[in-house]
């Protein structure tokens, strides 16, 4: 397995590790008769802000995931796999690690600099499969 490969399934385990963070407190803040409901109405309760901002990160994620993976595949089926991308897929992975406090705590500017990071280890990685 490429190292790309591997940051790959290992940002996959962190969304995991993320949705639990988020789920226990949720469940918590709104009450599992709320979260367990098909939510056809808005809560009658509000989640606490750490909560929220844990949701958001959870987002995010999924969101950085679908570009990080097509720059992995990108890479793995282009047999473009070199140090300098397997450099990018840790350093995004390394960011995505760093921004789930950095969002839960409300770290400004550091949030947005780790989120950067992440967003241009990708980029980089797709540009490189292409030169």
């Amino acid at each position: 397995m490429t190292p790309e490969l591997t940051a790959l399934a290992l940002a996959a385990l962190l969304q995991v590790v993320q949705f639990a963070l988020f789920s226990v407190p949720a469940n918590r803040d709104l009450g599992p008769g709320y979260t367990s409901s098909a939510r056809d109405r808005p809560p009658s309760r509000e989640m606490s802000v750490m909560t929220g901002r844990l949701q958001r990160a959870l987002n995010n994620h999924f969101e950085g995931l679908i570009l990080f993976t097509i720059a992995v595949l990108v890479v793995t089926l282009g047999d473009q796999s070199t140090p300098f991308t397997a450099g990018c897929a840790w350093a995004y992975l390394a960011a995505r690690i760093f921004y789930v406090p950095a969002y839960a705590f409300g770290l400004r500017p550091w949030r947005s600099v780790v989120w950067a990071v992440g967003f241009f280890a990708t980029i980089s990685m797709l540009i490189a499969a292409l030169i």
